[in-house]
Protein backbone atom coordinates (compact mmCIF):
# COMPACT_ATOMS: atom_id res chain seq x y z
CA UNK A 1 0.00 0.00 0.00
CA UNK A 2 1.59 3.21 -1.24
CA UNK A 3 -0.87 5.83 -0.02
CA UNK A 4 -1.23 7.16 3.40
CA UNK A 5 -2.95 5.00 5.97
CA UNK A 6 -5.04 6.44 8.62
CA UNK A 7 -5.63 4.75 11.99
CA UNK A 8 -7.90 6.99 13.85
CA UNK A 9 -6.48 10.49 13.65
CA UNK A 10 -2.86 9.31 13.14
CA UNK A 11 -1.26 9.13 9.73
CA UNK A 12 1.08 6.09 9.19
CA UNK A 13 3.64 6.33 6.51
CA UNK A 14 5.43 3.21 5.11
CA UNK A 15 9.03 2.68 6.14
CA UNK A 16 11.64 3.15 3.52
CA UNK A 17 14.31 0.45 2.83
CA UNK A 18 17.58 1.66 4.28
CA UNK A 19 20.62 0.26 2.44
CA UNK A 20 23.52 -0.69 4.77
CA UNK A 21 26.53 1.53 4.46
CA UNK A 22 28.83 -1.55 3.96
CA UNK A 23 26.79 -3.20 1.20
CA UNK A 24 28.48 -3.46 -2.21
CA UNK A 25 26.79 -3.83 -5.52
CA UNK A 26 26.58 -7.60 -6.68
CA UNK A 27 27.98 -8.59 -10.00
CA UNK A 28 25.80 -11.33 -11.51
CA UNK A 29 27.55 -14.73 -12.41
CA UNK A 30 26.98 -16.03 -15.83
CA UNK A 31 25.52 -19.52 -16.39
CA UNK A 32 28.59 -20.96 -18.19
CA UNK A 33 30.85 -19.89 -15.33
CA UNK A 34 28.60 -21.68 -12.80
CA UNK A 35 28.87 -24.90 -14.87
CA UNK A 36 32.66 -24.70 -14.88
CA UNK A 37 32.77 -24.36 -11.09
CA UNK A 38 30.47 -27.39 -10.59
CA UNK A 39 32.53 -29.55 -12.95
CA UNK A 40 35.74 -28.63 -11.14
CA UNK A 41 34.22 -29.52 -7.78
CA UNK A 42 33.03 -32.92 -9.12
CA UNK A 43 36.44 -33.71 -10.54
CA UNK A 44 38.05 -32.94 -7.18
CA UNK A 45 35.64 -35.19 -5.27
CA UNK A 46 36.11 -38.06 -7.74
CA UNK A 47 39.86 -37.74 -7.45
CA UNK A 48 39.72 -37.89 -3.67
CA UNK A 49 37.30 -40.89 -3.67
CA UNK A 50 39.41 -42.80 -6.17
CA UNK A 51 42.55 -42.13 -4.20
CA UNK A 52 40.92 -43.45 -1.01
CA UNK A 53 39.69 -46.61 -2.75
CA UNK A 54 43.07 -47.26 -4.34
CA UNK A 55 44.78 -46.89 -0.95
CA UNK A 56 42.24 -49.23 0.64
CA UNK A 57 42.75 -51.95 -1.95
CA UNK A 58 46.49 -51.46 -1.67
CA UNK A 59 46.37 -52.04 2.10
CA UNK A 60 44.26 -55.19 1.64
CA UNK A 61 46.61 -56.46 -1.07
CA UNK A 62 49.70 -55.86 1.04
CA UNK A 63 48.04 -57.67 3.96
CA UNK A 64 47.15 -60.67 1.79
CA UNK A 65 50.68 -60.90 0.45
CA UNK A 66 52.02 -60.65 3.99
CA UNK A 67 49.77 -63.46 5.19
CA UNK A 68 50.40 -65.71 2.22
CA UNK A 69 54.17 -65.37 2.07
CA UNK A 70 55.53 -64.29 5.42
CA UNK A 71 53.13 -65.42 8.19
CA UNK A 72 52.45 -69.07 7.34
CA UNK A 73 53.48 -70.29 10.80
CA UNK A 74 51.33 -67.77 12.63
CA UNK A 75 48.13 -67.64 10.60
CA UNK A 76 47.29 -71.03 9.02
CA UNK A 77 45.92 -71.27 5.53
CA UNK A 78 42.72 -73.11 4.72
CA UNK A 79 44.68 -76.31 4.00
CA UNK A 80 45.94 -76.25 7.61
CA UNK A 81 42.68 -75.23 9.22
CA UNK A 82 42.21 -76.61 12.74
CA UNK A 83 40.06 -79.67 13.22
CA UNK A 84 36.50 -79.16 14.34
CA UNK A 85 37.28 -80.78 17.68
CA UNK A 86 39.89 -78.08 18.31
CA UNK A 87 37.40 -75.31 17.70
CA UNK A 88 34.53 -76.84 19.63
CA UNK A 89 34.19 -75.63 23.17
CA UNK A 90 33.31 -77.92 26.07
CA UNK A 91 34.43 -81.27 27.42
CA UNK A 92 37.10 -82.94 25.28
CA UNK A 93 36.50 -86.15 23.34
CA UNK A 94 37.62 -89.64 24.33
CA UNK A 95 38.76 -91.82 21.41
CA UNK A 96 40.14 -95.33 20.96
CA UNK A 97 43.66 -96.10 19.76
CA UNK A 98 42.55 -95.63 16.12
CA UNK A 99 40.76 -92.31 16.66
CA UNK A 100 37.23 -93.74 16.83
CA UNK A 101 35.09 -91.46 19.02
CA UNK A 102 33.97 -93.14 22.24
CA UNK A 103 32.67 -90.05 24.05
CA UNK A 104 31.93 -86.55 22.75
CA UNK A 105 29.99 -83.40 23.67
CA UNK A 106 27.10 -81.98 21.64
CA UNK A 107 25.34 -78.63 21.89
CA UNK A 108 21.67 -79.14 22.79
CA UNK A 109 18.70 -77.05 23.89
CA UNK A 110 16.73 -77.53 27.09
CA UNK A 111 13.11 -76.42 27.43
CA UNK A 112 11.93 -74.25 30.31
CA UNK A 113 9.01 -71.93 31.03
CA UNK A 114 8.10 -68.84 33.03
CA UNK A 115 4.64 -69.73 34.39
CA UNK A 116 3.88 -66.06 35.06
CA UNK A 117 3.91 -65.44 31.29
CA UNK A 118 1.75 -68.43 30.36
CA UNK A 119 -1.70 -67.31 29.17
CA UNK A 120 -3.48 -70.70 29.24
CA UNK A 121 -1.58 -73.41 31.14
CA UNK A 122 -3.87 -76.27 30.13
CA UNK A 123 -3.72 -75.46 26.43
CA UNK A 124 0.05 -74.94 26.57
CA UNK A 125 0.52 -78.30 28.35
CA UNK A 126 -1.62 -80.06 25.74
CA UNK A 127 0.39 -78.56 22.87
CA UNK A 128 3.73 -79.44 24.48
CA UNK A 129 2.75 -83.03 25.19
CA UNK A 130 1.45 -83.49 21.67
CA UNK A 131 4.89 -82.39 20.40
CA UNK A 132 6.93 -84.22 23.06
CA UNK A 133 5.06 -87.49 23.79
CA UNK A 134 7.43 -88.42 26.60
CA UNK A 135 5.98 -85.70 28.83
CA UNK A 136 2.98 -86.13 31.14
CA UNK A 137 0.26 -83.57 30.49
CA UNK A 138 -0.95 -83.34 34.10
CA UNK A 139 2.58 -82.86 35.40
CA UNK A 140 3.38 -80.16 32.81
CA UNK A 141 0.10 -78.35 33.46
CA UNK A 142 0.84 -78.31 37.20
CA UNK A 143 4.23 -76.75 36.57
CA UNK A 144 2.81 -74.11 34.24
CA UNK A 145 0.11 -73.15 36.81
CA UNK A 146 2.65 -72.58 39.57
CA UNK A 147 3.60 -69.09 40.69
CA UNK A 148 7.28 -69.65 40.06
CA UNK A 149 9.34 -67.69 37.59
CA UNK A 150 11.25 -70.67 36.20
CA UNK A 151 10.44 -74.39 35.73
CA UNK A 152 12.26 -77.04 33.70
CA UNK A 153 10.09 -78.90 31.21
CA UNK A 154 12.53 -81.15 29.31
CA UNK A 155 16.30 -81.27 28.88
CA UNK A 156 18.41 -82.10 25.84
CA UNK A 157 15.99 -81.69 22.97
CA UNK A 158 16.87 -82.70 19.45
CA UNK A 159 17.02 -79.91 16.83
CA UNK A 160 13.78 -81.23 15.30
CA UNK A 161 12.00 -81.15 18.67
CA UNK A 162 13.22 -77.63 19.31
CA UNK A 163 11.94 -76.44 15.95
CA UNK A 164 8.54 -78.11 16.47
CA UNK A 165 8.12 -76.27 19.78
CA UNK A 166 9.21 -72.97 18.26
CA UNK A 167 6.43 -73.35 15.68
CA UNK A 168 3.88 -73.63 18.49
CA UNK A 169 4.60 -70.00 19.46
CA UNK A 170 3.68 -70.39 23.13
CA UNK A 171 4.51 -67.21 25.12
CA UNK A 172 6.60 -67.90 28.20
CA UNK A 173 8.17 -71.08 26.80
CA UNK A 174 11.88 -70.65 26.03
CA UNK A 175 15.13 -72.56 25.49
CA UNK A 176 18.49 -72.64 27.18
CA UNK A 177 21.63 -73.83 25.41
CA UNK A 178 23.51 -76.68 27.08
CA UNK A 179 26.17 -79.33 26.46
CA UNK A 180 25.31 -83.01 26.50
CA UNK A 181 27.81 -85.85 26.83
CA UNK A 182 27.15 -88.52 24.21
CA UNK A 183 28.53 -92.06 23.93
CA UNK A 184 28.06 -93.13 20.29
CA UNK A 185 28.71 -96.84 20.97
CA UNK A 186 26.27 -97.08 23.86
CA UNK A 187 27.21 -99.77 26.42
CA UNK A 188 30.20 -101.07 24.44
CA UNK A 189 32.84 -99.66 26.82
CA UNK A 190 30.63 -98.35 29.61
CA UNK A 191 32.75 -99.44 32.58
CA UNK A 192 35.94 -98.05 31.10
CA UNK A 193 34.50 -94.72 29.95
CA UNK A 194 32.24 -94.17 32.94
CA UNK A 195 29.71 -91.33 32.79
CA UNK A 196 29.04 -87.72 33.83
CA UNK A 197 26.33 -85.94 35.82
CA UNK A 198 23.89 -83.36 34.52
CA UNK A 199 26.58 -80.68 34.79
CA UNK A 200 29.06 -82.76 32.76
CA UNK A 201 31.21 -83.61 35.77
CA UNK A 202 32.82 -87.06 35.64
CA UNK A 203 31.35 -89.55 38.09
CA UNK A 204 32.98 -92.85 37.06
CA UNK A 205 35.58 -94.46 34.81
CA UNK A 206 37.94 -92.42 32.65
CA UNK A 207 35.45 -89.55 32.79
CA UNK A 208 36.16 -89.24 36.52
CA UNK A 209 39.88 -90.07 36.49
CA UNK A 210 40.62 -87.41 33.86
CA UNK A 211 37.82 -84.98 34.69
CA UNK A 212 40.15 -81.96 34.99
CA UNK A 213 41.93 -82.69 31.70
CA UNK A 214 38.66 -83.28 29.87
CA UNK A 215 37.15 -80.07 31.24
CA UNK A 216 40.15 -78.04 30.08
CA UNK A 217 39.09 -78.70 26.46
CA UNK A 218 42.53 -80.06 25.62
CA UNK A 219 43.19 -82.51 22.81
CA UNK A 220 41.11 -85.71 22.85
CA UNK A 221 42.23 -88.42 25.28
CA UNK A 222 43.22 -91.53 23.32
CA UNK A 223 42.73 -94.90 25.01
CA UNK A 224 44.67 -98.10 24.37
CA UNK A 225 41.42 -99.87 23.57
CA UNK A 226 40.41 -100.96 20.07
CA UNK A 227 36.68 -100.69 19.35
CA UNK A 228 36.83 -103.75 17.09
CA UNK A 229 38.35 -105.95 19.80
CA UNK A 230 35.99 -104.52 22.39
CA UNK A 231 33.00 -105.44 20.25
CA UNK A 232 34.35 -108.95 19.68
CA UNK A 233 35.03 -109.53 23.38
CA UNK A 234 31.62 -108.25 24.46
CA UNK A 235 29.71 -110.32 21.89
CA UNK A 236 31.51 -113.55 22.86
CA UNK A 237 31.00 -112.94 26.58
CA UNK A 238 27.32 -112.17 26.11
CA UNK A 239 26.85 -115.38 24.13
CA UNK A 240 28.65 -117.48 26.78
CA UNK A 241 26.78 -115.79 29.59
CA UNK A 242 23.47 -116.55 27.88
CA UNK A 243 24.37 -120.14 26.97
CA UNK A 244 25.49 -121.04 30.49
CA UNK A 245 22.98 -118.83 32.35
CA UNK A 246 25.77 -117.08 34.25
CA UNK A 247 24.95 -114.13 36.50
CA UNK A 248 27.96 -112.20 35.25
CA UNK A 249 31.07 -112.29 33.10
CA UNK A 250 34.23 -110.35 32.45
CA UNK A 251 37.02 -110.49 29.89
CA UNK A 252 40.31 -108.77 29.10
CA UNK A 253 42.64 -108.63 26.10
CA UNK A 254 46.04 -107.34 27.25
CA UNK A 255 49.21 -106.48 25.35
CA UNK A 256 51.75 -108.73 27.10
CA UNK A 257 54.74 -106.64 25.99
CA UNK A 258 53.60 -103.16 27.02
CA UNK A 259 50.66 -103.57 29.40
CA UNK A 260 48.14 -101.87 27.08
CA UNK A 261 44.55 -102.87 27.78
CA UNK A 262 43.26 -103.60 24.27
CA UNK A 263 39.75 -104.55 25.39
CA UNK A 264 37.99 -104.93 28.75
CA UNK A 265 34.37 -105.85 29.35
CA UNK A 266 32.19 -106.42 32.39
CA UNK A 267 28.69 -107.90 32.15
CA UNK A 268 25.97 -107.05 32.83
CA UNK A 269 26.71 -103.55 31.57
CA UNK A 270 24.70 -100.37 30.99
CA UNK A 271 24.23 -97.51 28.54
CA UNK A 272 26.14 -94.43 29.79
CA UNK A 273 23.76 -92.27 27.72
CA UNK A 274 21.07 -93.26 30.23
CA UNK A 275 23.11 -94.27 33.26
CA UNK A 276 20.40 -93.08 35.64
CA UNK A 277 18.35 -96.16 34.73
CA UNK A 278 21.23 -98.59 35.47
CA UNK A 279 21.25 -100.77 38.57
CA UNK A 280 24.18 -101.08 40.97
CA UNK A 281 24.86 -104.56 39.59
CA UNK A 282 25.13 -103.16 36.07
CA UNK A 283 27.47 -100.36 37.15
CA UNK A 284 29.76 -102.77 39.02
CA UNK A 285 33.05 -103.27 37.15
CA UNK A 286 33.90 -106.94 37.59
CA UNK A 287 37.20 -106.58 35.72
CA UNK A 288 38.87 -104.10 38.08
CA UNK A 289 36.65 -103.61 41.13
CA UNK A 290 35.54 -107.18 41.70
CA UNK A 291 37.96 -109.49 43.53
CA UNK A 292 37.61 -113.27 43.29
CA UNK A 293 39.37 -116.48 44.18
CA UNK A 294 40.32 -117.53 40.65
CA UNK A 295 41.18 -121.14 41.30
CA UNK A 296 43.75 -123.11 39.34
CA UNK A 297 44.88 -120.17 37.22
CA UNK A 298 47.03 -119.37 40.28
CA UNK A 299 49.01 -122.55 39.65
CA UNK A 300 50.81 -120.53 36.96
CA UNK A 301 52.32 -118.38 39.72
CA UNK A 302 52.96 -121.29 42.09
CA UNK A 303 54.86 -123.25 39.45
CA UNK A 304 56.79 -120.19 38.28
CA UNK A 305 57.68 -119.35 41.88
CA UNK A 306 58.95 -122.85 42.66
CA UNK A 307 61.00 -123.04 39.45
CA UNK A 308 62.43 -119.53 39.82
CA UNK A 309 63.45 -120.08 43.45
CA UNK A 310 65.07 -123.39 42.52
CA UNK A 311 62.81 -125.42 44.80
CA UNK A 312 61.93 -127.77 41.93
CA UNK A 313 62.99 -128.38 38.35
CA UNK A 314 61.02 -129.59 35.35
CA UNK A 315 62.28 -133.14 36.04
CA UNK A 316 60.99 -133.23 39.63
CA UNK A 317 57.59 -134.26 40.95
CA UNK A 318 55.34 -134.98 43.93
CA UNK A 319 53.31 -137.85 45.29
CA UNK A 320 49.65 -137.18 44.57
CA UNK A 321 48.37 -140.60 45.57
CA UNK A 322 46.28 -139.48 48.55
CA UNK A 323 44.54 -136.26 49.61
CA UNK A 324 46.33 -133.97 52.06
CA UNK A 325 44.73 -133.56 55.48
CA UNK A 326 45.73 -130.53 57.54
CA UNK A 327 43.74 -130.13 60.75
CA UNK A 328 40.08 -129.94 59.64
CA UNK A 329 41.02 -129.20 56.01
CA UNK A 330 41.33 -131.77 53.22
CA UNK A 331 43.03 -130.99 49.90
CA UNK A 332 42.10 -133.34 47.06
CA UNK A 333 42.33 -133.40 43.26
CA UNK A 334 39.25 -132.84 41.08
CA UNK A 335 40.29 -135.60 38.65
CA UNK A 336 42.67 -137.57 40.86
CA UNK A 337 45.39 -139.63 39.14
CA UNK A 338 46.26 -141.27 42.48
CA UNK A 339 49.94 -141.61 41.62
CA UNK A 340 53.19 -139.76 41.57
CA UNK A 341 53.08 -136.75 39.20
CA UNK A 342 55.92 -134.85 37.59
CA UNK A 343 55.91 -131.03 37.66
CA UNK A 344 54.62 -130.84 34.05
CA UNK A 345 51.87 -133.38 34.89
CA UNK A 346 50.87 -131.45 38.01
CA UNK A 347 50.39 -128.39 35.83
CA UNK A 348 48.77 -130.24 32.91
CA UNK A 349 46.30 -132.19 35.06
CA UNK A 350 45.80 -129.23 37.43
CA UNK A 351 46.65 -131.20 40.56
CA UNK A 352 45.73 -129.40 43.79
CA UNK A 353 47.76 -131.86 45.83
CA UNK A 354 50.95 -131.36 43.84
CA UNK A 355 50.55 -127.56 43.75
CA UNK A 356 49.86 -127.37 47.49
CA UNK A 357 53.01 -129.38 48.26
CA UNK A 358 55.01 -127.22 45.87
CA UNK A 359 53.82 -124.03 47.63
CA UNK A 360 54.54 -125.57 51.03
CA UNK A 361 58.13 -126.29 50.00
CA UNK A 362 58.60 -122.69 48.85
CA UNK A 363 57.26 -121.35 52.15
CA UNK A 364 54.84 -118.62 53.16
CA UNK A 365 57.33 -115.74 53.33
CA UNK A 366 58.78 -116.44 49.89
CA UNK A 367 55.30 -116.96 48.46
CA UNK A 368 54.11 -113.63 49.83
CA UNK A 369 57.16 -111.85 48.46
CA UNK A 370 56.78 -113.40 45.00
CA UNK A 371 53.06 -112.58 44.73
CA UNK A 372 53.76 -109.05 45.94
CA UNK A 373 56.32 -108.55 43.16
CA UNK A 374 53.66 -109.60 40.66
CA UNK A 375 51.31 -106.92 42.02
CA UNK A 376 48.80 -109.43 43.38
CA UNK A 377 48.72 -108.15 46.96
CA UNK A 378 47.90 -104.49 46.26
CA UNK A 379 45.28 -102.73 44.07
CA UNK A 380 45.96 -102.73 40.34
CA UNK A 381 47.62 -99.47 39.19
CA UNK A 382 45.11 -98.75 36.41
CA UNK A 383 43.73 -95.29 35.47
CA UNK A 384 40.26 -95.98 36.86
CA UNK A 385 38.72 -95.00 40.21
CA UNK A 386 36.93 -98.37 40.44
CA UNK A 387 39.77 -100.60 41.65
CA UNK A 388 39.36 -103.42 44.15
CA UNK A 389 41.73 -104.28 46.99
CA UNK A 390 42.90 -107.92 47.13
CA UNK A 391 41.66 -110.02 50.05
CA UNK A 392 44.64 -111.65 51.73
CA UNK A 393 44.75 -114.02 54.73
CA UNK A 394 45.66 -112.53 58.08
CA UNK A 395 47.64 -114.19 59.52
CA UNK A 396 49.32 -115.96 56.59
CA UNK A 397 49.46 -119.48 58.03
CA UNK A 398 50.95 -122.66 56.48
CA UNK A 399 47.49 -123.84 55.44
CA UNK A 400 46.97 -120.53 53.63
CA UNK A 401 50.24 -121.01 51.79
CA UNK A 402 49.04 -124.39 50.55
CA UNK A 403 45.52 -123.31 49.52
CA UNK A 404 46.79 -120.18 47.78
CA UNK A 405 49.10 -122.51 45.86
CA UNK A 406 46.08 -123.84 43.96
CA UNK A 407 44.00 -120.63 43.93
CA UNK A 408 41.93 -120.53 47.13
CA UNK A 409 42.34 -118.16 50.05
CA UNK A 410 43.50 -115.11 48.07
CA UNK A 411 41.07 -112.95 46.06
CA UNK A 412 42.31 -110.64 43.30
CA UNK A 413 40.74 -108.76 40.40
CA UNK A 414 40.71 -110.31 36.91
CA UNK A 415 42.92 -107.46 35.69
CA UNK A 416 45.56 -108.34 38.28
CA UNK A 417 45.54 -111.96 37.13
CA UNK A 418 45.96 -110.93 33.46
CA UNK A 419 48.83 -108.58 34.29
CA UNK A 420 50.57 -111.23 36.39
CA UNK A 421 50.26 -113.83 33.62
CA UNK A 422 51.64 -111.38 31.05
CA UNK A 423 54.79 -111.01 33.14
CA UNK A 424 55.12 -114.80 33.32
CA UNK A 425 54.98 -115.27 29.54
CA UNK A 426 56.74 -112.13 28.24
CA UNK A 427 60.18 -112.99 29.55
CA UNK A 428 59.67 -112.13 33.22
CA UNK A 429 58.97 -108.37 33.01
CA UNK A 430 56.10 -106.83 34.97
CA UNK A 431 54.61 -103.87 33.06
CA UNK A 432 52.15 -101.45 34.61
CA UNK A 433 48.72 -101.87 32.96
CA UNK A 434 47.44 -98.76 31.22
CA UNK A 435 44.39 -97.43 29.41
CA UNK A 436 46.14 -94.34 27.99
CA UNK A 437 47.54 -94.72 24.49
CA UNK A 438 51.06 -93.48 23.86
CA UNK A 439 51.53 -92.09 20.36
CA UNK A 440 54.28 -93.76 18.28
CA UNK A 441 56.16 -90.50 17.75
CA UNK A 442 56.29 -89.82 21.48
CA UNK A 443 57.53 -93.35 22.09
CA UNK A 444 60.40 -92.83 19.65
CA UNK A 445 61.58 -89.61 21.30
CA UNK A 446 60.80 -90.57 24.90
CA UNK A 447 60.36 -94.35 25.24
CA UNK A 448 58.32 -95.52 28.22
CA UNK A 449 60.30 -96.96 31.13
CA UNK A 450 60.84 -100.70 31.03
CA UNK A 451 59.02 -102.71 33.67
CA UNK A 452 60.55 -104.55 36.59
CA UNK A 453 62.02 -108.02 36.24
CA UNK A 454 60.16 -110.46 38.48
CA UNK A 455 61.56 -113.79 37.25
CA UNK A 456 64.24 -115.15 34.97
CA UNK A 457 63.82 -115.60 31.24
CA UNK A 458 64.45 -119.33 31.71
CA UNK A 459 61.50 -119.60 34.10
CA UNK A 460 59.34 -117.66 31.67
CA UNK A 461 60.29 -120.05 28.86
CA UNK A 462 59.46 -123.08 31.03
CA UNK A 463 56.02 -121.66 31.83
CA UNK A 464 55.33 -121.03 28.15
CA UNK A 465 55.97 -124.71 27.47
CA UNK A 466 53.76 -125.75 30.39
CA UNK A 467 50.91 -123.47 29.34
CA UNK A 468 51.13 -124.78 25.79
CA UNK A 469 51.06 -128.33 27.20
CA UNK A 470 47.75 -127.58 28.97
CA UNK A 471 46.08 -126.68 25.66
CA UNK A 472 47.79 -129.37 23.59
CA UNK A 473 47.26 -132.30 25.97
CA UNK A 474 45.64 -131.13 29.19
CA UNK A 475 42.50 -129.55 30.65
CA UNK A 476 42.55 -126.53 28.29
CA UNK A 477 42.18 -128.35 24.99
CA UNK A 478 39.01 -126.44 24.05
CA UNK A 479 40.98 -123.17 24.02
CA UNK A 480 43.00 -124.28 20.99
CA UNK A 481 42.86 -121.97 17.96
CA UNK A 482 44.56 -123.77 15.04
CA UNK A 483 47.59 -121.87 13.80
CA UNK A 484 47.87 -119.45 16.72
CA UNK A 485 49.70 -121.58 19.32
CA UNK A 486 47.47 -120.78 22.27
CA UNK A 487 48.70 -121.69 25.74
CA UNK A 488 46.98 -121.14 29.05
CA UNK A 489 45.46 -122.47 32.24
CA UNK A 490 41.96 -123.39 33.36
CA UNK A 491 40.53 -122.18 36.62
CA UNK A 492 37.49 -123.31 38.62
CA UNK A 493 36.86 -122.02 42.13
CA UNK A 494 33.95 -122.43 44.51
CA UNK A 495 32.58 -119.10 45.70
CA UNK A 496 33.31 -118.32 49.32
CA UNK A 497 30.51 -117.81 51.79
CA UNK A 498 30.40 -117.07 55.50
CA UNK A 499 30.97 -120.69 56.41
CA UNK A 500 33.12 -122.48 53.88
CA UNK A 501 32.45 -122.63 50.16
CA UNK A 502 29.37 -123.14 48.01
CA UNK A 503 30.03 -126.08 45.68
CA UNK A 504 27.21 -125.09 43.35
CA UNK A 505 28.40 -121.51 42.84
CA UNK A 506 31.52 -121.46 40.69
CA UNK A 507 33.89 -118.88 39.26
CA UNK A 508 35.04 -120.53 36.03
CA UNK A 509 37.87 -119.02 34.02
CA UNK A 510 40.56 -119.52 31.43
CA UNK A 511 43.60 -117.33 30.93
CA UNK A 512 45.55 -117.80 27.71
CA UNK A 513 48.34 -116.23 25.71
CA UNK A 514 49.35 -116.40 22.04
CA UNK A 515 51.46 -117.19 20.13
CA UNK A 516 53.41 -119.13 22.76
CA UNK A 517 56.66 -119.05 20.77
CA UNK A 518 56.71 -115.28 21.43
CA UNK A 519 53.60 -114.27 23.40
CA UNK A 520 52.16 -110.91 22.40
CA UNK A 521 48.68 -110.94 23.92
CA UNK A 522 46.95 -112.34 27.00
CA UNK A 523 43.24 -113.20 26.90
CA UNK A 524 41.23 -113.78 30.07
CA UNK A 525 37.60 -114.94 30.32
CA UNK A 526 35.75 -115.30 33.64
CA UNK A 527 32.15 -116.52 34.08
CA UNK A 528 30.32 -115.98 37.37
CA UNK A 529 28.14 -118.95 38.39
CA UNK A 530 27.81 -120.61 34.98
CA UNK A 531 25.56 -123.65 34.58
CA UNK A 532 26.39 -126.82 32.70
CA UNK A 533 24.55 -127.78 29.51
CA UNK A 534 24.00 -130.98 27.59
CA UNK A 535 26.87 -129.94 25.32
CA UNK A 536 29.20 -129.70 28.33
CA UNK A 537 27.76 -132.93 29.82
CA UNK A 538 26.57 -130.90 32.80
CA UNK A 539 30.04 -129.55 33.66
CA UNK A 540 30.53 -125.82 34.35
CA UNK A 541 34.30 -125.82 34.92
CA UNK A 542 36.72 -123.44 33.24
CA UNK A 543 37.84 -125.98 30.66
CA UNK A 544 34.25 -126.50 29.47
CA UNK A 545 32.70 -123.01 29.62
CA UNK A 546 35.55 -120.46 29.47
CA UNK A 547 38.20 -122.11 27.30
CA UNK A 548 35.99 -122.27 24.16
CA UNK A 549 35.32 -118.53 24.48
CA UNK A 550 39.06 -117.82 24.47
CA UNK A 551 39.44 -119.99 21.37
CA UNK A 552 36.84 -117.98 19.44
CA UNK A 553 38.27 -114.66 20.59
CA UNK A 554 41.79 -115.60 19.48
CA UNK A 555 40.61 -116.83 16.07
CA UNK A 556 38.87 -113.53 15.32
CA UNK A 557 41.22 -111.14 17.15
CA UNK A 558 44.54 -112.42 15.78
CA UNK A 559 44.03 -111.07 12.23
CA UNK A 560 42.96 -107.69 13.65
CA UNK A 561 46.12 -107.61 15.77
CA UNK A 562 48.38 -108.51 12.88
CA UNK A 563 49.26 -111.98 14.21
CA UNK A 564 49.53 -114.47 11.37
CA UNK A 565 49.00 -118.23 11.63
CA UNK A 566 51.92 -120.56 12.33
CA UNK A 567 52.60 -124.16 11.42
CA UNK A 568 52.19 -125.82 14.80
CA UNK A 569 54.06 -128.93 13.64
CA UNK A 570 57.08 -127.04 12.34
CA UNK A 571 60.32 -128.53 13.78
CA UNK A 572 61.40 -125.19 15.25
CA UNK A 573 58.07 -124.80 17.06
CA UNK A 574 58.16 -128.34 18.40
CA UNK A 575 61.71 -127.93 19.66
CA UNK A 576 60.79 -124.72 21.47
CA UNK A 577 57.51 -125.80 23.09
CA UNK A 578 57.33 -129.58 23.40
CA UNK A 579 57.82 -131.24 26.77
CA UNK A 580 58.72 -134.89 27.19
CA UNK A 581 56.50 -136.43 29.86
CA UNK A 582 58.57 -139.02 31.69
CA UNK A 583 56.80 -141.80 33.58
CA UNK A 584 59.08 -141.12 36.55
CA UNK A 585 60.92 -138.04 37.67
CA UNK A 586 64.53 -137.76 38.67
CA UNK A 587 63.58 -137.40 42.31
CA UNK A 588 60.68 -136.60 44.58
CA UNK A 589 60.74 -132.93 45.56
CA UNK A 590 58.58 -133.72 48.56
CA UNK A 591 56.37 -136.46 49.93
Amino acid sequence: MLGRLRRGRRTIRPRRHIKPAFAQPCTPIRRDERNDVALETGRTRLLISGTVLILGFAVVGVRLVNIALFQDALEPRAAHAPHASELRMGRADIVDRNGEILATTLQTASLFANPRKILDADEAAHLLVSTLPGLREAEIAAKLKSNRGFVWLKRNLSPRQQWDIIKLGIPGVEFQSAETRVYPHGPLAAHVLGYVDIDNKGLAGVEKSFDTALRSNAAPIALTMDVRLQHLLRIELMAAMSTHRAIGATGIILDARHGDVMAMTSLPDFDPNAQGRASDNQRFNRATLGVYELGSTFKIFTTAMALDYGVVSMEDGYDATKPIRVSRFTIRDYHAKKRWLSVPEIFMYSSNIGSAKMARDVGGDAQREFLSQLGLLSPAPIELPEVGTPLTPKPWRPINTMTIGYGHGLAVSPLQLAVGVSSVVNGGILNRPTLIHRQPESEASNPPPRGDRVMSEETSQDLRRLMRLVVAKGTGGKAAAPGYLVGGKTGTAEKARRQGYNRRSLISSFVGAFPMTDPRYVVLVVLDEPQGTTKTHGFATGGWVAAPVVSRIVEHAAPLLGVGPTDEQAPAVLRQLDIELKPEGRRLASY
